[in-house]
């Protein structure tokens, strides 16, 4: 059982579809480096072509092609670039944790604020679900766009906590919400926050996925008492199978990823506070359900390790204080 001093976290969801109907902001002009951002890297994603976007922070949107990296908003300026996604569609979606949402075409960049409706600036999350909508998890609240006009869902409508941190849209329809209150799961009508085999709250989760075998991984933290505002608390990896929780591992996991070989992949800090060493980790996809799984400590770093992505070359990417790393299964070179 560890202990953090209580701070307040908060951020939340959105929903959103296509670049149409919101106002131009202007042509970017792309500018090229072979180096990669020496900033924060929050997020990694993969472009529709396999290419490798990074979302870094004062330092822009990158799309990694094999061969050099491309800023794809210059022409923006210094924004806190916290997430990126490509949809199907090709339009690629920046979030802020300040000014909201850039969508850029290829050709053009359209900028979505709360003036066009968002509940909130500060988007931490973007998700685009098996239908083809956006969504997006700001600390406002969650909303939804059809391409018109937005739907706002906040804990008036049910929803655990504004603050949502990351989302999935499971293989039977249902989404499942992190934030940094309680988690969260919603089936289109009623929220539902899920809880342990003790009943108690998932809490501060920041990434949620299901595997190739229908199991959903989060990384959370269990309060088990509180003193005037110090929290003592547990963090861990959960497993849940459709009927109970399982607590893998006492490790903190703050993103996680399933590799093409089903081994699991999660960064994470040491000190459930996020002082101190984060370690990169892999959990060997044979011992996944053992009591006691193994687990590999790929590298730590000081302060931050974030955002994880396997390339098409079966290559992890991953993202840190200081800039976004390449592991090749024997060495780890920053990009």
């Amino acid at each position: 059982m560890k202990y953090i001093h209580l701070y307040a976290l908060f951020l939340m969801f959105l929903f959103c579809a296509s670049c149409k109907g919101q106002a131009k902001t202007g042509v970017l002009n792309d500018t090229v480096s072979s180096q990669g951002p020496d900033k924060m890297v929050r997020n990694v994603k993969k472009g529709k072509d396999g290419s490798i976007l990074i979302a870094a922070s004062l330092a822009g949107i990158f799309r990694y092609d094999g061969r050099s990296f491309t800023n794809l908003t210059s022409n923006i300026g210094a924004r806190r670039f916290w997430n990126v996604l490509e949809d199907r569609q090709g339009n690629v979606w920046c979030a802020t944790t300040e000014s909201g949402v850039y969508c850029y075409n290829g050709a053009s960049v359209r900028h979505f604020t709360t003036k066009e409706g968002l509940p909130n600036n500060s988007v931490m999350s973007i998700y685009e679900d098996r239908a083809g909508t956006i969504w997006f998890g700001t600390r406002g609240g969650a909303s939804r766009y059809d391409g018109k006009s937005f739907q706002n869902l906040t804990t008036k409508e049910g929803l655990s906590n504004n603050g949502v941190h990351t989302i999935l849209e499971d293989k039977n329809g249902k989404f499942w919400f992190g934030t940094g209150g309680a988690a969260c799961s919603y089936d289109g009508k009623t929220f539902t926050v899920f809880r342990n085999n003790e009943g108690k709250t998932f809490n501060n989760v920041w990434s949620i996925i299901e595997d190739r075998k229908g199991n959903i991984w989060f990384g959370a933290s269990i309060t088990d008492y509180k003193t005037g505002d110090t929290l003592f608390i547990s963090p861990g990896l959960w497993r849940y199978d459709g009927n109970r929780f399982t607590k893998v591992t006492e490790r903190a996991a703050s993103a996680i990823m399933e590799d093409t070989k089903g081994n699991i992949w999660t960064t994470g800090s040491v000190s459930p506070n996020g002082v101190g060493d984060w370690i990169l980790s892999r959990y060997d996809q044979s011992t996944l359900y053992d009591e006691k799984p193994a687990v590999t400590k790929i590298t730590s770093i000081k302060k931050m390790l974030c955002g994880i992505l396997e390339a098409n070359d079966g290559s992890i990417w991953f993202g840190s204080i200081n800039g976004v790393y390449r592991y090749d299964g024997k060495t780890i070179v920053r990009k």
